[in-house]
């Protein structure tokens, strides 16, 4: 199991939902939990650039953070179903207000990032 080797600085609501939230997937998991998307293999359909480990590790992570429960039903094969708690719906118009942030300014997000990508092309020359 993984230990940390720095105690995190919870001092303010920033580095608080820094640690919660904190992951590549962990927002998107959420949004698609909310949405309906509540079994493992939904949820990795609707990302599929993360792998199954990475979205079961983040999982795990919201499962700890009291943000999901996962509720393992007794048939074979397993099926394994997650839902927001009632803190996790808490953050969800949190998360709609940084989407709607981020569609109104999607043009320059996109500029601003596209920018900081190094893609090579065909003679194999750096490009920025």
């Amino acid at each position: 199991m993984y230990e940390r080797k720095v105690i995190p600085n919870l001092n303010c609501g920033l580095d608080l939902i820094g640690e919660v939230l904190y992951g590549k997937w962990k927002i998107r998991l959420l949004w698609f939990i909310d949405q309906g998307h509540q079994r493992p293999s939904e949820l990795q359909r609707k990302i599929p650039d993360a792998s199954r480990r990475v979205l079961n590790m983040q999982l795990n992570e919201l499962e700890q953070h009291e943000l999901v429960t996962r509720k393992i039903y007794p048939v074979v094969p397993p099926k394994v179903e997650y839902s927001l708690t009632e803190f996790g719906k808490t953050v969800i118009p949190v998360i709609a207000a940084l989407g709607q942030w981020a569609d109104e300014h999607e043009d320059r997000l996109r500029d601003v990032i596209l920018k900081q990508i190094v893609i090579s092309d065909p003679d194999d020359n750096l490009v920025r």
